[in-house]
């Protein structure tokens, strides 16, 4: 599935005209999630593939950073039934950013402001997080 996928990004950035990372043996591996749709199945996903990433490269060899927008910010509630693993994963190293204009429009829906993980970042937008990082080298994966 892994390499389907990962074939599906290279063939979608170079019909794009994108630069690809490129990946020495010993250069660290930086790789951005994008959770932005789904519900349980999804989150659960996007954290195997983060604790994937992790176990392939190395902790030390690989930075991972999920960015949650849209739907897919409640992966990062504060009550999310996932916050054991979020933790977990914080702890060795992944970084999960929280959009901000996301958070603006649940709260209005809402009516208050949903508490987040302690572990979230905030960034004003998530997809403006996503292109800083793609600048900078990281691979976009949308599990």
């Amino acid at each position: 599935m892994f390499r389907r996928l990962g074939a599906l990004v290279i063939v979608g950035a170079l019909s794009l005209g994108m630069a690809m990372p490129t990946f020495g043996a010993d250069q660290e591996k930086k790789f951005v999630l994008q959770i932005s749709d789904g519900g349980a199945d999804k989150q659960t996903l996007v954290l195997n593939v983060a604790n994937n990433l992790q176990s392939h490269y190395g902790v030390d060899k690989v930075k991972v950073e999920i960015v949650a927008f849209g739907p897919g910010l409640r992966l990062l509630f504060k009550d999310n039934t996932n916050t054991n693993r979020i933790a977990s994963l914080s702890q060795t190293g992944v970084q999960f950013s929280a959009c901000q204009n996301t958070l603006k429009g649940m709260t209005k829906q809402l009516g208050r402001a949903p508490e987040l993980n302690k572990v979230s970042v905030p960034v004003v937008a998530g997809v403006a997080r996503i292109a800083e990082l793609s600048d900078q080298g990281y691979l976009l994966i949308r599990p």
